[in-house]
């Protein structure tokens, strides 16, 4: 069996070890001060546009790089959400493709099933998934890292969601213009293989001038240090970008070497299933290994500005056909 390698971002190769109560009283008073148990009523514009987010979230966000916002998506949500992804998984054939999804190996190989990806539906296992002899070590079930990255244009379920008005709302009171969904992504974090989330930025992937990208991270399920949640550096989207992933003519790459972070640093951010963790593009942030037997999975989308904003055409992602925008706040 051939294996295509892709790294969304590159690491030093140093594995990240931490004790995972260490701080845990501390880092949850702190996380405690950017959690919001609901977005507000949202008031309509004169031009019909809404927005959720009260003066003190969108406060907070600005302050400290991202926001909890619970209960953001309902119980039926997460159920329907789940239920189509698994019934994909039942559906999807193991022997089509073998991309593994990779944070941490350094080969530099990438291929068009990935690339290919931006606009379908695609699979990408975890790279603990196979034995030596290339065979699933479990049932596919539990094999796959995420699936993406355009569910939320093609499968009627996601696209549901990821264009709500709730989704707008946020967006808009993030003072977004005319955004669109640049990717999408169902990440299954499995039982004991799902895999490390190196520290990162999303505007690294995502660039447009000036940058404009923002995650959309809903947990599915609840997440916490020991299945693997996400850790955050408060306030680091202050201190800018710090490298971009550029698609050349011979593959990916950073334009700069890998900083390092001090681990004391991140705190983590503990959510119930249905809260909504919103990203600043340049905060530092990371997962690691589940070593729990539960899974945790996700739905994580990407917004960009399209009005004013001009998208980098080394941006791996590159379209074929321009995505719809959620909206239009004016004309430019």
């Amino acid at each position: 069996m051939t294996f295509w390698v892709f790294l969304h971002f590159l690491h030093s190769g140093n594995s990240i070890h931490f004790h995972r109560n260490r701080k845990k009283i501390f880092a949850t008073q702190i996380i405690e001060s950017f959690r919001q148990s609901s977005v507000s009523q949202p008031k309509a514009t004169a031009m019909g546009i809404v927005g959720n987010l009260s003066p003190q979230q969108r406060q907070s966000f600005d302050s400290h790089g991202f926001l909890v916002i619970e209960s953001f998506a309902s119980p039926a949500e997460i159920e329907a959400m789940r239920k189509r992804m698994d019934g994909m998984l039942q559906a999807f054939d193991p022997t089509t493709t073998a991309s593994i999804f990779s944070t941490k190996n350094q080969v530099k190989l990438t291929s068009e099933y990935f690339y290919e990806s931006a606009e379908n539906i695609s699979f990408f296992f975890e790279e603990k998934a196979f034995d030596d002899n290339g065979n699933l070590k479990q049932p596919k079930e539990l094999s796959i890292n995420k699936v993406g990255h355009a569910l939320h244009e093609i499968d009627p379920v996601f696209k549901e969601f990821s264009c709500s008005e709730k989704v707008s709302s946020l967006l808009f009171s993030l003072g977004y213009k005319k955004p669109v969904i640049i990717q999408s992504m169902y990440i299954f974090k499995q039982p004991g293989i799902g895999g490390e989330v190196t520290p990162h930025q999303d505007n690294s992937f995502l660039y447009t001038e000036p940058k404009t990208c923002t995650g959309l991270w809903l947990a599915l399920e609840d997440a916490t240090v020991v299945n693997g949640c996400l850790w955050a550096i408060p306030e680091s989207q202050k201190n800018g970008l710090v490298r971009r992933f550029i698609r050349g003519d011979d593959g990916v790459y950073f334009d700069r070497p890998s900083l390092s972070y001090d681990q004391k640093d991140f705190v983590p951010i503990e959510v119930k299933a249905g809260s909504l963790v919103v990203i600043h593009g340049d905060l530092i942030h990371q997962s690691f290994e589940n070593q729990s037997s539960n899974s945790r999975h996700a739905y994580s989308l990407h917004a960009v500005d399209t009005d004013g904003c001009k998208w980098a055409e080394d941006n791996w992602i590159r379209r074929k056909v321009e995505p719809e925008p959620l909206y239009s706040s004016g004309q430019t």
